[in-house]
């Protein structure tokens, strides 16, 4: 068992999460009760890796210092936690580290708690599995518990990595699906199996929902750029619909939002359909479902790109564009490693 270990580690994040990053050599996490110590073998970025962490305030009253980024995680268990039924040498994905916005998948080893940590099942690469946890999950909170089967989904936002998950998650439970994203992005939302799709580039997304002679039953919203689609989803969308907001900013615009959405009553010019916010809580049944659909092949990863560890602050730079399609993966060690 090493004592140490490596770790892309920030302790500012004026310019950037990723003009931050320096890979360190630090002393090996020692688990708690509760807590698996694992080997990270692929890890997965997402946008909360450096949303909240870039406010000056959250990251000097909220972040450990040194901080590292990532959660998103596949690997093999080193120790695993007294009374856990996975072993040493079992292949598992999850999420590691205490505290969402900062979980240290960006190491080469890391802590899980019990509870954020499924076996993999045969059948998956470390990439695919890697990428499950923060996007599949949301998009399966944000769809499954909100519609039922034949409903009409919207989805704004189809091709990252909530939205890649999502269209395959609400066509396998038997929604219909309407997506949003550019043009060069139709081919892969139509191949991912979305029944209709609007390009936001040469279609004002909004007016197309209203002039469609169907209402949806559900809006899922990924983007977060547009809230006319919320204070007009009445003109859109059933009586009964839900308007799923999935997204986490420090941003007072965005806080308000949420804030007049979900509490301003209609007969206050509040809102006229319901809305929830989603952020992705963790859920072992949930996981292991994608993960069984995926090995069924219902389900596919989308990766938009793989990084070398060494490459970590190239991956970030990749993800601050907006333009990944899917996810963006960065192999920690060879998947070989997982085999010895």
């Amino acid at each position: 068992m090493p004592t140490t270990m490596q770790s892309w580690q920030y302790t500012s994040t004026k310019t950037g999460l990723e003009n931050n990053l320096t890979l360190a050599i630090v002393p090996m996490p020692q688990p708690k009760p509760g807590q698996h110590l694992v080997r990270i073998l692929s890890a997965a970025l997402n946008p909360v890796d450096y949303r909240l962490s870039e406010s000056p305030l959250l990251h000097r009253l909220l972040f450990p210092n040194p901080a590292s980024p990532g959660d998103d995680f596949a690997g093999t268990i080193v120790v695993p936690a007294a009374g856990s039924s996975l072993r040493a040498g079992q292949r598992v994905f999850g999420a590691v580290g205490t505290i969402f916005m900062c979980g240290s998948s960006m190491s080469t080893y890391g802590i899980a708690s019990t509870s954020n940590v499924v076996a993999m099942p045969a059948g998956l690469s470390m990439a695919e599995a890697a990428g499950i946890t923060i996007a599949g999950g949301t998009a399966y909170q944000a769809i499954i518990p909100n519609s039922k089967p034949g409903d009409r989904v919207f989805l704004n936002g189809g091709s990252g990595g909530v939205g890649t998950f999502g269209i395959q998650i609400a066509k396998v439970a038997g929604r219909l699906v309407t997506v949003s994203c550019s043009g060069k992005n139709v081919e892969l939302c139509k191949s991912l199996g979305a029944d209709e799709v609007i390009d936001y580039q040469t279609q004002d997304v909004l007016e197309t929902l209203k002039a469609s002679p169907h209402r949806y039953d559900l809006v899922v919203d990924l983007v977060a750029n547009n809230r006319a689609l919320f204070w007009q989803a009445q003109e859109y969308t059933s009586i009964e619909a839900k308007f799923v907001t999935v997204s986490i900013s420090h941003q007072l615009s965005f806080i308000w939002f949420v804030a007049t959405a979900q509490l301003l009553p209609s007969f206050l010019s509040g809102a006229k359909r319901r809305h929830l916010t989603v952020f992705g809580s963790l859920k072992e049944e949930d996981l292991n479902q994608i993960a069984e659909w995926m090995v069924e092949g219902k389900v596919r990863a989308v990766i938009d790109s793989e990084y070398k560890f060494e490459d970590v602050r190239e991956a970030y730079r990749q993800l601050k564009t907006g333009r990944a399609k899917g996810k963006i993966v960065v192999n920690v060690a060879p998947e070989e490693e997982s085999k010895t």
